[in-house]
């Protein structure tokens, strides 16, 4: 019995470009190869307006069997939404605002190149803080993401809120160019896998694999086979890759010849 596939794709970096929309020929490879193997679906830590400004709203949940946005505390299975849960309902107000409070008192004392405007987004199931602003411009985003690997900005914001709420279980998860998200212990992107049923194998891409990045948990887990891509192109290639490792594993299945008992 050949074995059933999904294979689970995080957006940016994996299937498009930072905050660019999908190419055409990426979804066309998407579409009408990849998807005549397995089943494919996405999971982000966007909310859904960003997922479909990336991928598309036409059509977008009859081509994807799941799409989960923030984690995959937004959720999504053959269009039809899934349960969620909220992170205010999870920390508390005064919690989440003594939390925002620190984080806007942090970034007024920042001396970075530039500062754009929102430096906090408020998700349903995560906060994102950015320090320079989510409003910033396709090259100022690629701007602050080489200052950021000089001077480690992401990097120290984190380990100051660690230090001031050592109590609250939180994880901090560094993906994308220019900001983190927040989350709750567990609310990491491994949550959309209580969504994935009836799989003999879940095949994670992405790209922010290292401890650290966003892609971490889920691409480490014991749910999942991780592969670490570095760019759309190359997932390409590694898809091409499972695809023909599957075509040829069914070919000698079928070349065992039954035996009678």
């Amino acid at each position: 019995m050949s074995r059933k596939i999904i294979c689970l794709f995080d957006v940016d970096g994996t299937i498009t470009k930072p905050r660019q929309p999908i190419s055409p020929s990426i979804e066309k490879f998407l579409l009408e190869t990849v998807r005549k193997e397995f089943d494919i679906a996405v999971v982000g830590g966007s909310d859904l307006n960003k997922i479909q400004e990336q991928l598309g709203t036409e059509n977008l949940f009859e081509k994807y069997k799941y799409i989960f946005a923030e984690n995959g505390l937004i959720a999504f299975k053959d269009g039809k939404a899934l349960p969620s849960q909220s992170i205010q309902d999870m920390m508390g107000e005064d919690v989440l605002q003594d939390f925002i409070n620190f984080v806007l008192r942090y970034i007024s004392e920042l001396n970075l190149p530039f500062k754009r405007g929102t430096f906090v987004e408020f998700r349903t199931g995560m906060m994102n803080i950015s320090p320079t602003g989510r409003n910033c411009s396709k090259k100022e985003r690629e701007q602050f993401y080489e200052y950021d690997s000089e001077h480690h900005v992401r990097e120290k914001f984190i380990q100051a809120l660690k230090k001031e709420f050592p109590d609250l279980a939180l994880t901090y998860s560094i993906g994308g160019q220019i900001s983190f998200d927040v989350f709750p212990i567990g609310w990491d992107k491994t949550y959309c896998l209580r969504h994935i049923q009836g799989y003999d194998e879940i095949h994670f891409f992405g790209d922010k694999t290292a401890e650290g990045g966003n892609d971490h948990e889920i691409y480490e887990s014991d749910l999942t086979i991780g592969h670490r891509v570095t760019c759309p192109k190359d997932t390409v290639n590694q898809l091409n890759v499972l695809i023909a490792l599957v075509k040829e594993n069914r070919e000698k299945e079928l070349s065992v010849p039954l035996q009678c008992v």
